[in-house]
């Protein structure tokens, strides 16, 4: 066994036991064991379990990305103060400002790189147990040479899942294929769009980083396209899931921890204090009894004196005794 495959052996035993898991709950509630939907379900609950297992990671990768966007703007202008500048001095001097600015803003390059390599091989060992698996190659662990079978044969709406867009002639297949590469690719760009509009400040833009960002807008979506035309139908749906996945986790992450400066933090602020104000005239409806209504000093003094103008005046109905002349001269003493 070679290096590659020593480091891939754990983590694809525990990709075809999650796999064959799930296979194992869908055909104990009534799915087909051999049936196309019970294998793409299998294969989109695999998808989840790995990108929930994978989320801390993520997070992590957000974070270092976020300190590399901040920092870009200050990188920008030591390179603009050596640029042109070949000599070996030149050189020296902007590298210890460089590292000297990582240092001081807790940043590293490397970092935010280092969490997408962790995450490569555990795609890498989910692509090779699918492709294996549709060509009914034996696992190397709980995926047995009858369960392989039962997924090279399997078939969703009379397309075999082990077929590909270019390598097929069946209708159905060339039909789901070019509906998911759509949808793929689609997935991708805005993924990368909202990342690129939403989420990097003025200062950001105005960076090498950005420039570099809006490359990948493009690119990325050109690199699933292509790829999508040789992907087995099987290995797609798992493509397609972490996608969507993926968009997803993104937009609840500019929309609830955005990047400072951003377009996304300044909707964020508005709705923060709409919602502040909605809460501030509730507080203030429920204090008066009416609803939506809050007082001022103005309006306190108003009600005042209309409740003085609408209370009935009250009259003395009881009988008032004759007082005497010499008494009532006391009595107004």
């Amino acid at each position: 066994m070679n290096l590659i495959g020593t480091i891939l052996y754990p983590i694809r035993w525990i990709v075809e036991a999650i796999l064959v898991f799930w296979h194992w709950v869908l055909t104990s509630i009534g799915f087909s064991t051999g049936g196309g939907d019970t294998w793409v379900l299998s294969i989109v609950l695999l998808t989840i379990v790995v990108r929930v297992a994978l989320i801390p990671i993520f997070v992590r990768q957000i974070k270092n990305q976020r300190r590399m966007m901040e920092v870009a703007p200050q990188l920008k202008k030591i390179q603009d103060k050596y640029k042109g500048k070949k000599d070996q001095f030149s050189r020296e001097a902007m590298s210890r400002e460089t590292m000297a600015l990582y240092k001081e803003t807790g940043t590293n390059p490397l970092s935010s790189c280092l969490p997408l390599l962790i995450q490569m091989p555990v795609f890498f060992s989910l692509y090779t147990v699918l492709h294996n698996a549709q060509t009914g190659k034996v696992g190397i662990g709980l995926l047995n040479q009858h369960l392989s079978d039962l997924f090279a044969k399997a078939t969703l709406f009379g397309a075999p899942l082990h077929e590909t867009f270019l390598g097929s002639d069946v209708i159905n297949v060339k039909i789901i294929a070019g509906a998911m590469i759509v949808l793929m690719t689609a997935s991708q760009f805005y993924t990368q769009l909202q990342l690129t509009t939403k989420n990097m400040s003025p200062e950001t833009k105005a960076s090498p980083m950005y420039r570099q960002q809006r490359m990948l807008l493009y690119f990325l979506p050109l690199v699933f396209l292509y790829s999508g035309l040789s992907f087995p139908l099987g290995v797609m749906f798992y493509w397609l899931t972490s996608n969507i996945w993926t968009m997803g986790q993104q937009y609840m992450v500019i929309r609830n921890s955005p990047t400072p400066g951003s377009d996304a933090a300044l909707a964020r602020e508005a709705r923060l204090a709409k919602r502040q104000k909605e809460r501030d005239a509730r507080k203030g409806a429920s204090a008066t009894g009416t609803p939506g209504a809050t007082l001022t000093p103005a309006t306190e003094g108003a009600s005042a004196s209309v409740a003085e103008v609408e209370a009935p005046k009250r009259t003395n109905t009881q009988r008032t005794q004759p007082v005497g002349k010499n008494r009532s001269k006391k009595q107004n003493r």
